[in-house]
């Protein structure tokens, strides 16, 4: 007997079937423009103790280099949403979740971008070369200026051996305890062979002092917290952070995976601040006079239109 089964059916239950199956692997989160929209609120996520990316000023209030990047984001969201609402949210150690969980559609923070955490999170364009440099006093030896600056003396010794390492044995070292750098610094140390000492400091105002009164030759560091605490520290006119980076560790905004939308616009406020003539002023208040390198970097970051 032949079927009745209408053909169409199946063909609608297969279609149908798709559609949940689209609805249920599309991330929540992937509409926060049409949220923010709708609602004419956005949540940043500060740390307010992060200095000097994030940090909670006198008042209370959010303050630091990526606070006011994301100040910029919201100018700019303002052009489509103009009585747009900024809900600052203090998330401190529960960053990493900030996101995921719904918390904030943005963290103003200094995250280093990893292939890991991208696993979790997406992140704006670079908001700051970061990685690890070092600290040292003014009055430190040419020399070991210029075998951590450059990777040797100018003026090379006379005796047998590597002059760089010459300088650098017999010499202590500190880093902040915890942070990549206190690592990197152990596994140079550790895979040159080198005679010298890796201690650990509390934080960087300890590592400082440490500089200062000569019992570490030199701190290193964050070079973005180095140039920071620097600029802040009562002897900042005996101090000096060298340019070099010993690791490179780019920074970004977090926000959601796949939402490409609120991701294009994060970027697109982010590019054409870099872009525009009073950035070098914007850059100066946190860290000082950027150099040509740090000019570059941003230029380079900047995407096109």
């Amino acid at each position: 007997m032949p079927s009745t089964r209408n053909p169409w059916i199946g063909v609608a239950v297969t279609a149908l079937a798709a559609v949940l199956a689209q609805a249920m692997w599309t991330p929540s989160y992937a509409q926060t423009l049409d949220r923010i929209r709708s609602s004419g609120m956005v949540k940043f996520g500060y740390e307010p103790d992060a200095r000097p990316f994030s940090f909670a000023n006198d008042q209370g209030t959010p303050d630091g280099y990526a606070v006011a990047l994301c100040n910029q984001i919201a100018d700019n969201l303002k052009k489509d949403v103009p009585q747009l609402k900024v809900e600052w949210i203090s998330v401190g150690e529960a960053r990493h979740r900030a996101v995921q969980d719904g918390v904030v559609d943005l963290v103003c923070g200094a995250e280093p971008v990893t292939l890991t955490r991208r696993q979790e999170v997406s992140f704006s364009i670079s908001i700051f070369p970061s990685g690890t440099g070092a600290l040292l006093s003014t009055s430190a030896p040419l020399a070991l200026l210029e075998v951590l600056e450059f990777g040797e003396p100018s003026i090379r010794p006379v005796w047998r051996g590597s002059p760089a390492r010459t300088v650098l044995e017999n010499k202590t070292f500190s880093a902040v305890a915890g942070t990549t750098s206190e690592q990197w610094l152990s596994e140079r140390i550790n895979t040159f062979h080198l005679a010298a000492t890796a201690k650990s400091v509390d934080g960087y105002q300890q590592g400082i002092d440490g500089v200062i009164d000569g019992s570490s030759a030199a701190l290193f560091g964050d070079m973005p917290v180095l140039m920071d605490a620097s600029a802040r520290s009562e002897n900042s006119g005996n101090l000096v952070v060298l340019k070099r980076h010993f690791t490179y560790e780019p920074l970004g905004l977090e926000l959601s995976r796949g939402d490409e939308d609120f991701r294009l616009t994060v970027d697109r406020a982010l590019s054409e601040m870099y872009r525009s003539p009073g950035f070098r002023l914007f850059f100066t208040t946190w860290f000082g006079p950027p150099d040509d390198a740090i000019v570059t970097f941003f230029r380079q970051t900047a995407l096109p239109e």
